[in-house]
C-alpha cells in the first residue's frame, strides 16, 4: 500500500501527486515510470515518474484525468492508498555531455521531461526547454523548469501564454538561428513527437523519443507495448521507453493506440454513470472546471 501525502488540482482534469515510496524512490532516475493500480479490481497504467526523492521516500507525478482509471485516481484524496506501485521501470535517460540539449515537452510531457533537463544541466550541458500546451492552464511545472534549464521558451495554441503556435515553431526558429544543438530530447503527444522528429531529420539532428504505446505488466511479457523501430520489433516497457525518433515506425504506433478506444470510452462512462449513482456529481464537475 501506498500513500497519497499530497494531491493538488492545478487546472481542469489535472493533478498534482505527492506519494510515499521510499523503495522506488531511492533506486528511480530520470526517464523511468512507475505502474499503478489502485485496487484489486483496478487496471494497471503506467505514469511517469516527474520527481523523486531518496531521503524523504517521496514520488512525484502529475496525472490527467481522461480515462476511467485517471479519473478515479482524480477522486483520491491526501490520506488515501494506491494498492500497487511498481518500478522504477524502464531505462533511464542517457546523461552525458552532449553540449547544447533540447528538451521538448508537450502537455503532460512536460513533467516527464522536467528531471531530465535537470540531470543534463547538472551534467554541464546548455538545456534549452520548450513547453507546450494548448492553453496558459494547462502549462505545467513553469517554474520548475526555469531553475532546471538554461533557457526556457513557452509556447501556447491560443497565444493565452507566451508565444502563439507550436513547440516546433520554436525548435524550427532554433535551428534556423543556427544554434548548435547536439541532442534533442522530446516527451508528449505522438504526433507531437513525430512532428519533432520530422523537423529534426534532414538536419540530421540525434533525437529521443519516450513512447507511450499501451502497456500491462511493464516487464515485456505482455507484449502490448510492442514498437517497430529501425524496422525491428521492440518492447517501451524494457527496450524503451526513449527511442530513436528517426527510427519509430509511427503509422504503426498511431493505429495501435486506436485499436481500444471503444473499450476505454464505454469504461469512463460506466464508471461516471456509477459514480453519479453514488452522488459524487458535485466532485466529478470540479475535476472537468
Amino acid at each position: 500500500m501506498f500513500k497519497i501525502l499530497k494531491k493538488t488540482q492545478l487546472a481542469p482534469q489535472v493533478f498534482y501527486y505527492l506519494l510515499h515510496a521510499p523503495d522506488i524512490a531511492k533506486k528511480a532516475l530520470p526517464g523511468q515510470f512507475v505502474i499503478i493500480r489502485l485496487d484489486e479490481t483496478g487496471e494497471r497504467i503506467p505514469i511517469t515518474i516527474s520527481d523523486f526523492d531518496p531521503i524523504d521516500g517521496t514520488l512525484t507525478f502529475y496525472v490527467q484525468a481522461v480515462g476511467k482509471t485517471s479519473l478515479e485516481m482524480s477522486l483520491m484524496h491526501a490520506g488515501d492508498f494506491i494498492l500497487d506501485v511498481v518500478g522504477p521501470l524502464g531505462n533511464s535517460s542517457q546523461i552525458d555531455l552532449f553540449g547544447t540539449v533540447a528538451l521538448v515537452g508537450g502537455g503532460f510531457g512536460i513533467a516527464a521531461i522536467h528531471p531530465i533537463a535537470r540531470a543534463l544541466t547538472q551534467a554541464g550541458n546548455k538545456t534549452i526547454s520548450i513547453l507546450g500546451a494548448r492553453t496558459e492552464e494547462l502549462v505545467i511545472l513553469e517554474k520548475e523548469m526555469r531553475t532546471a534549464s538554461t533557457d526556457v521558451h513557452v509556447v501556447t495554441d491560443d497565444g493565452s501564454h507566451g508565444a502563439i503556435g507550436l513547440v516546433t515553431d520554436i525548435l524550427q526558429i532554433l535551428i534556423d538561428k543556427k544554434e548548435p544543438i547536439n541532442r534533442v530530447i522530446a516527451i508528449g503527444p505522438l504526433i507531437m513527437m513525430k512532428a519533432v522528429a520530422d523537423l529534426t531529420r534532414p538536419h540530421k539532428i540525434p533525437t529521443f523519443l519516450s513512447m507511450n504505446p499501451i502497456m500491462i505488466d511493464g516487464t515485456g511479457m505482455c507484449g502490448a507495448c510492442r514498437v517497430t523501430v529501425n524496422g525491428e520489433m521492440k518492447f517501451a516497457c524494457v527496450d524503451g521507453p526513449e527511442f530513436d525518433g528517426h527510427a519509430v515506425d509511427f503509422e504503426g504506433l498511431l493505429n495501435r493506440l486506436k485499436t481500444y478506444i471503444p473499450e476505454e470510452t464505454e469504461a469512463k462512462e460506466k464508471y461516471l454513470k456509477d459514480t453519479a449513482g453514488k452522488c459524487r456529481i458535485a466532485e466529478v464537475s470540479q475535476i472537468y472546471g
